[in-house]
C-alpha cells in the first residue's frame, strides 16, 4: 500500500504544478491577445472586454487556489507520511472525477486506493 500511496503523492504533484504552468501559459497569452481583441473591437463592444478579462483571471486564480496549491500540498504530504494528506487528496480525487480523461482516472485510483487501506485497516469480523 506504500506504494500506491507513494505514486499518488507523485501524481497530486505533477498534477498541481501542471494546472499552475497551464494557468500561467493562459494568463501570458491573454496578456498578448486581448490588447489587440480590444483594439480591434468596436467602441460600443469594449464594455464586454471590460468586463470578462478580470472574469477569467478570477477564474484562474480560483482553480489555482481551490486545486493546483492544494494537489501540491497533498501529495507532498503523502509523500511525507501524513496522517491529512489522504483524506485531502480523497476530497481532491472526488473533484478531478469530473477532469475527463486524466483527472477521471486518477480520481478513480485515489478512490481505490483509499477504499483499499482502509479496508486493510478494517478489523476482522467474528465468524
Amino acid at each position: 500500500m506504500e506504494t500506491h500511496k507513494r505514486i499518488l503523492g507523485i501524481l497530486y504533484i505533477i498534477s498541481g504544478v501542471l494546472h499552475i504552468i497551464g494557468m500561467i501559459f493562459l494568463s501570458f497569452i491573454f496578456t498578448l491577445i486581448f490588447p489587440l481583441v480590444f483594439e480591434h473591437a468596436h467602441i460600443d463592444d469594449q464594455w464586454v472586454l471590460v468586463w470578462i478579462v478580470p472574469f477569467l483571471r478570477a477564474i484562474a486564480a480560483f482553480i489555482i487556489l481551490l486545486v493546483a496549491i492544494p494537489s501540491v500540498i497533498g501529495g507532498w504530504g503523502m509523500l511525507s507520511g501524513k496522517k491529512w494528506a489522504f483524506t485531502l487528496i480523497l476530497i481532491l480525487g472526488c473533484f478531478k472525477l469530473f477532469s475527463f480523461p486524466i483527472g477521471t482516472a486518477l480520481g478513480v485510483y485515489t478512490i481505490w486506493a483509499y477504499s483499499e487501506a482502509h479496508k486493510d485497516q478494517q478489523p476482522a469480523k467474528p465468524a
